[in-house]
């Protein structure tokens, strides 16, 4: 597990860089936690399936395609509009300017985690255009599980926490490989 860690610790740096040039401030980012979850465990990493979630989704195209989910719990996407962006989030919902933000960010943390990951196992691997959707957990990740029979039965788990000085950020990040995937990945990570 050491090497998703460390595949997570790279992204995250790839991510910090990019987010402090985007907001012109110090944004620092770690990995407190990284392995592989079981599928039908995903929704209990998020809070349970009635959790309401802000996810980002990405399509994985390249040599292993699959499925990429950026998630944050309501409040994270508060923390992280307010504090590291200055858009105050009102009880009526987010904005346009407020949902272009967090796809934007999500966007930015699935190309470097998945850049890094690329790099690490030499394959390519290239986001599409991102998705955003607020629901519960349950729901929006049964949209992963649309085509669930050409999915794999593991994803991969990467925490990030995201610091803007003493304010912290949640947010989790799945890479959920088909199938014809899972073996190229899992190979080169060494893991059974």
């Amino acid at each position: 597990m050491d090497v998703l860690k460390e595949i997570g610790n790279i992204g995250a740096g790839h991510a910090a860089t990019a987010l402090s040039k985007m907001l012109d401030k110090q944004v620092d980012m770690n990995v407190p936690n990284a392995k592989l979850v079981p599928f039908d465990q995903i929704t209990d990493s998020l809070g349970g399936e009635e959790q309401v979630v802000v996810a980002v989704y990405f399509r994985v195209l390249g040599d292993a395609p699959g499925n990429l989910f950026f998630v944050l719990t309501h409040d994270s996407a508060k923390k992280l509009l307010k504090g590291m962006i200055g858009l105050e989030v009102t009880a009526d919902g987010y904005s346009d300017l407020e949902l272009s933000a967090l796809s934007e960010v999500g966007n930015i943390l699935a190309g470097s985690y998945l850049s890094s990951l690329s790099d690490f196992i030499k394959i390519n691997m290239q986001p599409t255009v991102p998705a955003l959707a607020i629901d519960m957990a349950g729901a929006i990740m049964s949209y992963g599980m649309i085509e669930y029979g050409q999915m794999g039965e593991q994803a991969l788990f990467i925490d990030t926490m995201f610091m803007d000085g003493s304010e912290e950020v949640e947010g989790h990040f799945f890479l959920i490989p088909d199938p014809d995937s899972v073996s190229k990945i899992f190979q080169v990570l060494g893991v059974q």
